[in-house]
């Protein structure tokens, strides 16, 4: 019961999307809640390749903070892709379905299934997460040939995040 409560108290006051309907294509299945919402503000990391003949911009990671409806840093996002809260707890992740809300501007909303958990705390009962209510991020349109092979480009973004876990059976 101790760790619900704990749960509830985190989310109240970081409900920073509750207003938002998440689209169908990448809802969290049946029999998970959310525990946790955060705003994300950072870069997306590209970097120049060839391949098959074609230079163009590949995603390397992430690389933001996470603050709460105050504003406090509560974590981080990096490659793995990895969300890290404050106290440890850490989870990787694996995109399982997208959608791109505005492809003009910004990247693709995503629903993400937790495949790996490290450290005891708030993530380690994480299954899935949203990234909603993105902002930038997209991989540059130009710049990308012989003579920037290799290069890296960081992309400003922003972008909300809320994290899921498996409704308990029963409350004893």
């Amino acid at each position: 019961m101790y760790k619900k409560l704990l749960h509830l108290w985190v989310l109240l006051p970081t409900m920073v999307c509750s207003e938002v309907s998440i689209p169908d294509a990448i809802k969290v299945p049946a029999g998970h809640s959310p525990i946790l919402s955060v705003h994300a503000k950072g870069d997306q990391i590209y970097q120049c390749s060839l391949n098959s003949g074609v230079y163009s911009w590949q995603l390397q990671a992430p690389d933001a903070k996470l603050f709460d409806a105050q504003g406090r840093i509560v974590g981080n996002h990096y490659s793995g892709p990895v969300w890290e809260y404050k106290e440890g707890s850490r989870v990787v992740g694996q995109v399982i379905s997208k959608i791109d809300i505005d492809p003009d501007s910004s990247i693709s909303w995503l629903l993400v299934k937790v495949i790996a958990h490290k450290g005891k705390g708030l993530f380690s009962e994480v299954s899935f997460i949203n990234r909603i209510n993105t902002h930038g991020g997209l991989k540059p349109l130009s710049g990308c040939d012989s003579n920037h092979l290799g290069a890296e480009k960081r992309v400003p973004y922003t972008a909300d995040y809320i994290f899921y876990e498996a409704l308990l059976a029963s409350i004893p």
